[in-house]
């Protein structure tokens, strides 16, 4: 920084100047054109710097600097170029830090506002409170009745399903150890068969009858084959044979054509029962009644599946 003298008014400006090749005499120093002591403070805070002398303006327009370098205090070197001068790094002034401890108190009780904004949207958490003792009689009825009802419904499902499988079991088809021929009967005379006759010897009420037989159908397994109370006879008992779908249309053609009359049911050539065929059977269900008793009937099971 460099300070600029005043010039004084009583000075003449471009009449003392001196004549060309003379040197001025230098003027006296005047109380307002003495320079402060290096290193003293000026009265706006600014320490003057030691080399910052006090020189006297050049002869100027209007007693002004020459030049904007010099006004500014800046030395003008030959070729035009400016030297800067050295700035002095000052203290930060004490409001300034004020305002910067303002600022970052500022910025926390935000953040603070902010956590307890967001602690305040979280969910409370439910306080349990023990309950009553009518509402624990309450919930106690509710326990035992869903426990019922659920029992309950474990009961009827394990019924179902005992259900199912028998009815699957009923249904699952019976292998028979030998092939039952189911023929229809054209004629019986008593006595056996002759040999080479088509027919086949059974025991009737009066001795021994040759029954003459015809085209027939040959069966390996069956839906079912079980005995049942019988419908026609009290006290009596009836074999059920319930014939599978491939045989069903075959057996309907049969009792179609021999309504009335008899059928030899033969397993390995032996006659093991001869019923009389009441009307068509297309559902496949035949019943062979006339058993007196369980037993009977239990035997005629054993023999239709080619039991020995």
């Amino acid at each position: 920084m460099r300070v600029i003298p005043r010039r004084n008014k009583d000075r003449p400006g471009d009449e003392s100047a001196s004549p060309p090749g003379e040197t001025a005499p230098p003027a006296p120093a005047s109380p307002t054109d003495a320079t402060q002591p290096v290193g003293k403070a000026e009265p706006g805070g600014t320490e003057a710097r030691p080399d910052a002398a006090t020189r006297p303006l050049p002869a100027g327009g209007a007693g002004g600097p020459s030049s904007p370098q010099e006004a500014l205090g800046q030395e003008s070197s030959p070729g035009g170029v400016q030297t800067e001068t050295a700035t002095a790094v000052l203290p930060v002034p004490d409001d300034e830090a004020a305002r910067r401890r303002a600022r970052a108190a500022e910025r926390r009780r935000q953040a603070a506002e902010v956590k307890r904004s967001r602690a305040g949207r979280r969910r409370p958490r439910r306080q349990t409170v023990p309950p009553t003792p009518a509402k624990a009689a309450d919930q106690h009825r509710s326990a035992l009745l869903i426990m019922v009802l659920t029992l309950g419904l474990l009961i009827a499902a394990v019924a179902v399903t005992g259900g199912l499988i028998a009815s699957s079991m009923r249904t699952r088809p019976v292998a028979l150890a030998a092939p039952l021929h189911i023929y229809p009967v054209s004629e019986a005379t008593p006595g056996p068969c002759p040999a080479g006759t088509a027919g086949i010897t059974g025991q009737a009420g009066t001795g021994p009858t040759c029954y003459r037989l015809t085209q027939g159908i040959a069966i390996h397994k069956v839906a079912g084959l079980r005995v049942q109370k019988s419908r026609v006879k009290p006290g009596g008992y009836d074999v059920a044979l319930t014939l599978r779908p491939v045989d069903r249309d075959a057996f309907a053609r049969l009792t179609r054509a021999t309504v009335g009359r008899d059928l030899a049911f033969v397993v390995r050539d032996r006659l093991v029962t001869l019923p009389r065929v009441d009307m068509a059977i297309t559902d496949g269900k035949v019943v062979v009644t006339g058993s007196p008793d369980r037993t009977t009937a239990n035997r005629l099971v054993r023999d239709l599946k080619g039991g020995r």
